[in-house]
């Protein structure tokens, strides 16, 4: 990010930017920052965005070798393209030989760092990628906005507040925003407050389904997943984030088992440090083995639901159902 920082204050810009990875608020504040340091404001003569699967990458190529209009630089924005793989073929032969004044911003979630146009992507410019922040860096960046309201927060409130909302930026903006003005005669934002304003996440409701299986309340695991599913939630989004949170537990599990300390078990697991704690006490109800089957399980009856095998509300259910009555049961439809 500070190589992205230096070039737009010297004015001196790659030919490509990737901007990709998991943290899209900081990934957009990116993509805006360069657009308007490269950009005229209102220069739609020079600017061209492309967005989406399906996109044409000869016209693409054509666009690219126009030279710019009254202006040094011809800027192509395409994001969420997937072509960071085989698909991006054409356009990672193309980059090598693209005109000086013509420059792309990517901007995607995931990429193969073996396809072509990401080699071609690091040769000729600068892939950056965009990792969850750290619980340092969120509580630095938390604090400062707070300071900046003239505001300050209780520990209680900081500690509800980051397990209601998540890591992912986007969102604690969001929230925090909505704390803010509901505090805003307020000096000290408290345990109170978070707790009338802020929204908990999905995610938390499907760590409590899990609780609950492990602790085998098969009948409020079953509660929690009919209120999602009251909140339009998808049921396969659902046993995503179920199948997800065994995959988390079961690295927890391992790790720990091999006296891994939590700032490596957090990296590994891909949860926030101050999560594991949560997680290790969630997975002691289980074995290793027995959070090994349950993520098999999962791809099974996401699998059986792909091929019409099973509906998909029932496949969910019936995992709920299997992992809360009984760990050493009957494996899932396709399971091995």
């Amino acid at each position: 990010m500070k190589t992205i920082d230096n070039d737009i204050k010297a004015g001196d810009f790659k030919k490509v930017y990737l901007l990709y990875g998991q943290e899209r608020y900081l990934i957009k504040q990116y993509r805006d920052k360069l657009i308007k340091a490269m950009v005229s404001e209102g220069d739609s003569m020079n600017f061209s965005s492309f967005e989406g699967d399906g996109i044409n990458q000869k016209e693409i190529i054509d666009l690219a070798e126009t030279l710019p209009f009254f202006a040094d630089k011809r800027v192509i924005l395409i994001e969420d393209a997937g072509i960071f793989s085989k698909a991006g073929d054409e356009l990672g032969e193309y980059l090598k030989d693209s005109p000086e004044s013509t420059h792309f911003i990517f901007v995607e979630e995931s990429v193969d760092k073996r396809s072509k146009l990401y080699k071609a992507a690091a040769k000729c410019g600068n892939p950056v990628e965009f990792k969850e922040q750290t619980d340092e860096t969120l509580a630095r960046w938390i604090g400062m906005r707070i300071r900046k309201d003239g505001k300050g927060m209780s520990q209680a409130a900081y500690n509800s507040f980051i397990e209601k909302t998540g890591t992912d930026m986007e969102n604690i903006d969001k929230e925090l925003e909505k704390l803010l003005c509901y505090c805003m005669d307020k000096d000290v934002i408290e345990l109170s407050d978070v707790e009338t304003v802020t929204t908990e996440q999905i995610t938390n409701k499907v760590f409590e389904m899990v609780d609950a299986i492990a602790s085998h309340k098969q009948k409020r695991a079953l509660e929690l997943y009919y209120d999602l599913l009251a909140l339009k939630e998808p049921a396969m989004r659902i046993m995503y984030l179920i199948s997800r949170q065994f995959n988390i537990l079961m690295n927890v599990k391992a790790m720990t088992n091999k006296g891994f300390g939590n700032k490596d078990i957090a990296s590994k697991a891909g949860c926030p440090e101050w999560a594991v704690r949560k997680y290790q006490a969630q997975c002691r109800a289980y074995s290793l083995d027995d959070l090994k089957r349950a993520v098999r399980d999962g791809v099974a009856y996401e699998e059986a639901v792909k091929t019409g095998r099973m509906n998909d509300q029932m496949a969910v259910e019936l995992f709920i159902v299997q992992y809360s009555a009984d760990m050493t049961g009957t494996h899932a439809t396709g399971s091995k």
